[in-house]
Formats: structure tokens, C-alpha cells, sequence
């Protein structure tokens, strides 16, 4: 899971009106957008710590744990085949004093197909289970970005930026940290979610019934 956390580098930069006028005006310098600014007067920002958020997002966390729990499965499902192959070439050592030359040619070939059928079964797994990391960053990507959008909507914020160690940000006041209430939020909304899907489930057991 070590490529997750990176989305949130992209998704903690939520720009409603300065960070768009900084990225997508053209032909202003830094001089004349520093101006520009000036004149714009207060605005709002706040950050949110990108560890934090991981470390308590519970979607994160149940989502974290489905995977490695995927992980452990394939990794078994792999394991099991290749000692199964394992002890067909540790046979056929046992035997290769029995055997004629053309019966040892043909086992050879054989076990060298299926090493590289398990080579390919062994890249297909790993395949399979980027996939499902991907799919997850995504997921994130969006519940987040979504989420910051309407809270900066909501709170007239014009900027969130990500601060931890390893980020642009030297200082941030401890009062623009909104981190704690990001979290509450995201873990509300994931939250109800789930009490939905039990009241759908409930009920469509109900119309069965």
C-alpha cells in the first residue's frame, strides 16, 4: 500500500478561487500575481495532515485491510501451486536414475511448461492485486477531493493544503488545522454508508419475505 498515501498529495490541493487564478491565468508574472493578491485581500486557508488522515479515515483503514487480506490469499493461492511443482521436480529427481532418456526429456519439458505457467500465474496475481490498489486509489482520491470541495464550499475556504513532514508547507498556525473535523466528516458520510446498505438489505429481505 505504499502508493496510496501519494494520492493524497494531489487531492489535499483544493484551489475554489486563488490557486486557480495561480495556475491558470496566463501571462502574469510572480510580481503581478503577488500584487494581484494584495488586492485581493484576506482569504481563507486551512490544511489538513495527510498522515492523520490516513492513520484515522476508516474507509482507509477497511480498505487497507481488504487488501492485505487479498494479498495473504493470492500469496497462499501461489504458495500452494508452486510447492505443488516443487514436489513434482523433487520426484522426478528420485526417479531420473529409472528413466530413459527420452522419458527424461519429456518430464523436463514438461516441468519446465509448468514453471512458466506458474511464472505467468505468479505475474497475473500481482496484476490482480494492483488493480484492486488502483481501484482503491481512486476511491480515495475521490471520497476526499469530493468531500474537501463541499467543506470548503461550506466554510467559505478558498485553499487546503496538505502539511506533514515531507510537504512544501514550513509552518502552519495549529488554528488552520481542520484535519480532526476532515476526519469526523469523511468517517460520518463513509459511515452512513454502511447504515444504509444494511436498512437496503433489510428491507429487500423483507419484500423476499
Amino acid at each position: 500500500m505504499k502508493t496510496i498515501p501519494l494520492v493524497l498529495n494531489a487531492v489535499l490541493i483544493v484551489a475554489v478561487a486563488v490557486l486557480y487564478y495561480f495556475q491558470f491565468s496566463e501571462g502574469d508574472s510572480t510580481d503581478e500575481t503577488e500584487n494581484q493578491l494584495e488586492k485581493k485581500g484576506n482569504y481563507s486557508i486551512v490544511y489538513v495532515n495527510a498522515d492523520s488522515l490516513l492513520a484515522n479515515y476508516d474507509f482507509f483503514k477497511d480498505a487497507q485491510k481488504k487488501l492485505e487480506e487479498k494479498g495473504k490469499k493470492l500469496e497462499a493461492e501461489y504458495q500452494n501451486r508452486a510447492q505443488g511443482l516443487q514436489n513434482e521436480v523433487n520426484d522426478y529427481q528420485r526417479t531420473i536414475s529409472n528413466l530413459t532418456i527420452g522419458q527424461a526429456k519429456a518430464i523436463e519439458e514438461n516441468l519446465l511448461k509448468k514453471q512458466q505457467n506458474l511464472r505467468l500465474y505468479q505475474e497475473s496475481l500481482t496484476q490482480e492485486l494492483l488493480k484492486e490498489e488502483s481501484k482503491v486509489n481512486k476511491d480515495l482520491y475521490d471520497r476526499v477531493s469530493y468531500y474537501l470541495k463541499e467543506y470548503s464550499g461550506n466554510n467559505g475556504i478558498e485553499l487546503v493544503v496538505k502539511y506533514n513532514q515531507g510537504s512544501d508547507v514550513l509552518f502552519a498556525s495549529d488554528s488552520l488545522d481542520v484535519t480532526r473535523k476532515i476526519i469526523e466528516g469523511l468517517n460520518k458520510v463513509y459511515g452512513a454508508e454502511g447504515t444504509e446498505s444494511e436498512v437496503n438489505t433489510e428491507s429487500d429481505s423483507a419484500k423476499v419475505n
